[in-house]
């Protein structure tokens, strides 16, 4: 999954009308009703124009291979829709002004991301699954995991506490597997630097 986006999507899917050289292919009368819009780059539109432009549902292709099919305003990408990536990846959501806004990412590998995004980038709350099994609940900014959060191992061990592009970085407790604390307190740059710290509790032996 690209990490931080699909900021190619906001860039081309900003068609409008029959401007910039682009080819009618059946342009409705008055640009008004259903029509198809062909780029002179193989980009294409099918779907609903009014006032010129495209609005209301339709399906864009381009030749990059990015796919886009929901609905658009004045030109734009703009409320329910999902995307198609050369990569693999797919987004199923909603789009504000051309850009992903909330919705589920997912990728190939099996990694998902289901939460808001700022700036073609996961932002705000969300959370992540890799396809490893382990997975975060909690704020996002700029792509990476900001804020507060909670960061799951497939093992079920566990960080609860402050993150800082990736990493954990403020206060926050480390859990072992079976729920004991490993440790508690400050963190800086992904390394525990002051607080409290226990051994997990072993494992008891069966007979």
């Amino acid at each position: 999954m690209r990490r931080l986006g699909q900021a190619a999507i906001a860039a081309a899917l900003l068609l409008s009308g029959c401007g910039g050289g682009a080819i009618p292919d059946k342009f409705p009368t008055d640009g008004e009703g259903q029509g198809t819009l062909t780029q002179p780059n193989g980009d294409k539109y099918s779907g609903e124009f009014h006032a010129g432009k495209l609005n209301g549902p339709g399906t864009a292709t381009f030749a990059s291979g990015t796919k886009y099919v929901g609905t658009f305003k004045d030109g734009k990408v703009e409320g329910e829709g999902t995307a198609s990536y050369l990569n693999g990846d797919q987004f199923a959501g909603t789009f504000k002004d051309g850009k992903l806004d909330q919705g589920v990412l997912t990728s190939p590998s099996g990694s998902k991301y289901v939460g808001s995004f700022v700036g073609d980038r996961p932002g705000g709350r969300g959370t992540l699954t890799d396809s490893g099994g382990g997975s975060y609940v909690g704020e996002f900014r700029n792509g990476a995991e900001n804020g507060q959060g909670t960061l799951t191992a497939k093992d079920g061990s566990k960080y609860t506490g402050e993150f800082k592009d990736g990493r954990f970085d403020g206060q926050g407790v480390l859990f072992a597997a079976n729920g004991s604390v490993i440790h508690a307190g400050r963190f800086a740059a992904g390394k525990f630097v002051d607080g409290d710290t226990q051994k997990p509790a072993a494992k008891k032996k069966h007979a």
